[in-house]
């Protein structure tokens, strides 16, 4: 196929095939004596996925390295690019949701009031704010990239922070008591040890982690259990998707704001009615430490009473606690 061919085919300009040429992104053969591009169906499927992907909102540097591990014929690096793209593009798209908010909160408030107060302005705005830096600033200070090759070892061995491990992963299915096709969320999923005694009782899991390490691991583990690059601040998921989210040794890892927006997050992908339990590191209400470095369980059930949750407490040792927080109108142990 000639250039005019394939652009009339791809429903874009000629222009753009030569830019898209010039950037290194595919390279036709050309005639020997006129140097006419000859595309082939592999060159057309080619430009067909950078038109794609532009589309997405992936930037010409991520084009190529993808297209290159796709030449490379490295599935599992392709995979990781395109989902760390929308990992990105899913925290974006909340930060834009946070602003339409804002918006609409000043509209309520111009109605209700027939004016907008300078300090409720800026106060939306500084609100706004804080949310999108708290979602932009998410980094992994813990290397669980170099960990993941022992994480199951030392989860095994049941010191330090992972005493109680197996017991408390149990008591999490125990809680939850998925029903068969229930669709769950596993937060900070690692090499997938929860979410796949939960598949074993039927559940439909997705784990995410912000580790793709320990993602290649879990999937090499449990290839059926559906893993997305992500955090706790952004999950890569729409509203209202899963029946039960879960989350084990990760949540004490957030910051004190960082929490409130997590738990925001997780209430965001619930179905109405969801329940979600948490088994972690914290700070009991009866021994309150001079230094306080785990969440509080009082500060966190406090939360989802205000929400609508009630909550059951279930301590495992002097500082590991299972919450679990239902409605009303849900199962609950």
């Amino acid at each position: 196929m000639q250039i005019k061919e394939v652009a009339n085919k791809l429903n874009i300009t000629p222009r753009a095939v030569r830019f898209y040429e010039l950037k290194g992104l595919l390279s036709p053969s050309k005639q020997p004596d006129n140097r006419y591009r000859t595309f082939t169906e592999q060159d057309v499927w080619r430009l067909q996925t950078i038109v794609s992907l532009r589309e997405a909102g992936m930037s010409l540097a991520d084009i190529k390295q993808a297209l290159e591990k796709w030449d490379e014929n490295d599935r599992e690096e392709l995979q990781y690019y395109l989902e760390l793209q929308r990992s990105v593009m899913m925290s974006e798209w909340l930060q834009i949701k946070q602003v339409i908010e804002t918006t609409d909160h000043m509209i309520d408030l111009l109605k209700a009031e027939q004016s907008l107060p300078l300090d409720h302005i800026f106060l939306l705005a500084q609100e706004s704010r804080k949310l999108r830096e708290q979602r932009s600033s998410w980094k992994d200070t813990w290397g669980f990239n170099q960990l993941a090759p022992t994480h199951d070892e030392r989860v095994a061995t049941n010191a330090g922070n992972y005493a109680d491990y197996d017991q408390a992963l149990d008591l999490i299915v125990q809680r939850v008591q998925p029903a068969r096709n229930e669709r769950g969320l596993d937060i900070g999923t690692g090499t997938g040890n929860l979410a796949s005694r939960l598949m074993e009782r039927g559940a439909a899991m997705s784990g995410v982690d912000q580790s793709k390490e320990m993602l290649r691991l879990c999937q090499k583990k449990h290839p059926a259990l559906e893993t997305r690059i992500g955090n706790f601040l952004a999950l890569p998921y729409l509203g209202e998707q899963f029946d039960f989210v879960v989350s084990s040794f990760a949540f004490h890892h957030l910051a004190d704001e960082q929490q409130w927006l997590a738990l925001d997050e997780m209430r965001r992908v619930l179905k109405p009615g969801g329940r979600i339990c948490i088994a972690d590191l914290m700070e009991s209400n009866e021994k309150p430490s001079g230094k306080q470095e785990y969440p509080s369980v009082l500060t966190l059930t406090d939360w989802f009473e205000k929400h609508g949750y009630r909550t059951t407490i279930q301590p495992m040792n002097e500082w590991l606690h299972i919450i679990y927080a239902y409605k009303e109108d849900r199962h609950h142990a």
